[in-house]
């Protein structure tokens, strides 16, 4: 897919806060692992393959297993996530399947269990954040960088 625009260079200022936000996040008290968890499991939803690549990349350089990552679409089956994780994992996709949950009490009430209130912000926040990064990369069309090469040789062949 051809790229359509780069958001950093067409409207920088634009992008401040986002990038201010994003920081925030990461300084939140969260922990790492279950940042990066959160952000794959709703860059699967929506089916984000440049922050799927870059997320996966980060998780596994901060020594998150193969096998966690692999498996994390089917994190329902695995008894390889903590309960704090399944409750944030839960709550990701109630708010990113927003339309279709309606983010159900249940799911709330679990994950409040494990975050409590000002967790529970700070994970609202992070999901909100990534959903609004993964329809930034889709919509203007971010190539993640394994397609370059093979875009390229497409395009020469």
């Amino acid at each position: 897919m051809s790229k359509r625009l780069n958001p950093y260079t067409v409207a920088p200022e634009t992008m401040k806060p986002l990038i201010a936000l994003e920081a925030s996040i990461k300084e939140s008290g969260l922990e790492h692992s279950l940042i990066e968890l959160v952000k794959m499991r709703a860059s699967q939803i929506n089916g984000c393959a440049y922050c799927l690549h870059m997320h996966s990349s980060e998780a596994r350089q901060a020594g998150e297993s193969e096998a966690r990552l692999y498996l994390l679409d089917a994190w329902h089956e695995s008894e390889l996530y903590s309960p704090r994780e399944r409750a944030a994992l839960a709550w990701t996709e109630a708010l990113t399947l927003i339309s279709q949950t309606h983010a159900p009490d249940s799911a709330y009430e679990e994950a409040l269990r494990h975050f409590g209130e000002a967790e529970m912000v700070k994970l609202t926040l992070l999901i909100g954040t990534i959903n609004l990064w993964n329809r930034i990369a889709i919509g203007f069309r971010s190539n993640h960088p394994n397609d370059r090469p093979r875009a390229s040789a497409a395009a020469a062949g």
